[in-house]
Order: C-alpha cells, then structure tokens, then sequence
C-alpha cells in the first residue's frame, strides 16, 4: 500500500499527509509541481518531527511517477467516483492517489487510474480537507487488506 499526492497546493496539508503516512508505515509519492516551494527546511517545518520518519518519494511530474513506480493499480480518491470506500476492494499493492486541493486532477491523469474512489457524506457536505480524506481512505484500505500480507 502507497499514498499518492498529485500537484499539492497546501503545504501545510502536505504535512499532514506525511504525518498520516509515518505513522501508519505506509510510503507516500509527492508528483510535482507543488502549489508551494517543497524543500527539506518546508518539510520540516509542516511535517515537524515526522518529515524524518516518513518514507516518501518525489517525482517531477505524473509522467515521472507513472515510468519510475508503475503503480500495480492506481486508485483515486475523488468526488467524482460513483463507488464509495466501503464497497471498493482495495489490495495490499494498490496506491491510493489524492489530487490537488484546489482542482483534483485533470482528464487524462483521472482516465489514467485503475479504480476510482469517494468517501460517502451523508450529512451533505461536498468534500473534506485532504489530509483528513487521506487518513480516512488508507484507514479502511488497511482495515480490509489487514492479515493478507
């Protein structure tokens, strides 16, 4: 299992995503270019202690990360997907793939992934902060793929 960030806008959000991923063992992609300048001193200061702890990779641009990773199956996690994470089969190979805060991710990137995601709102809301909807997605990918491995 992999988490994927696609273009991130919010550093702050980034860090969260790096905290979420130390902390749940799991490595995260960062597809470039960012909404802010991504240096060591930026991951530190949002990621604070975790930045060190978290596996993560950086890629220049999607064409990069597709070429260099070759994800098994891509899953996107977006509002657009019909299936919700309750009802997806998710595999222990999968990488789990959040979009830019500010726009998701263009056609070609979205018809590129393997199975695409939602987490259902009941309560009417249109969408989460995306490093809440990172933890939340990993956090039933893992729950279902747990004793597979």
């Amino acid at each position: 299992m992999r988490l994927a960030v696609y273009q991130p806008d919010i550093a702050p959000n980034l860090g969260a995503i790096l905290r979420i991923c130390a902390c749940f063992g799991v490595p995260l992609d960062v597809i470039e270019p960012c909404g802010f300048p991504l240096s060591d001193k930026s991951l530190r200061r949002v990621a604070m202690d975790y930045a060190g702890q978290a596996d993560f990779s950086r890629h220049d641009s999607w064409s990069d990360f597709v070429t260099l990773t070759r994800p098994p199956r891509l899953i996107l996690l977006t509002t657009k997907a019909e299936t919700d994470i309750w009802d997806f089969d998710f595999r222990a190979d999968d990488t789990l793939m959040m979009g830019r805060e500010s726009a998701g991710v263009p056609d070609d990137v979205h018809h590129a992934c393997d199975g695409h995601v939602r987490i259902p709102m009941p309560g009417g809301g249109r969408s989460l902060n995306v490093a809440v909807a990172a933890g939340i997605v990993l956090a039933e990918a893992l729950r279902q793929i747990r004793g597979s491995n």
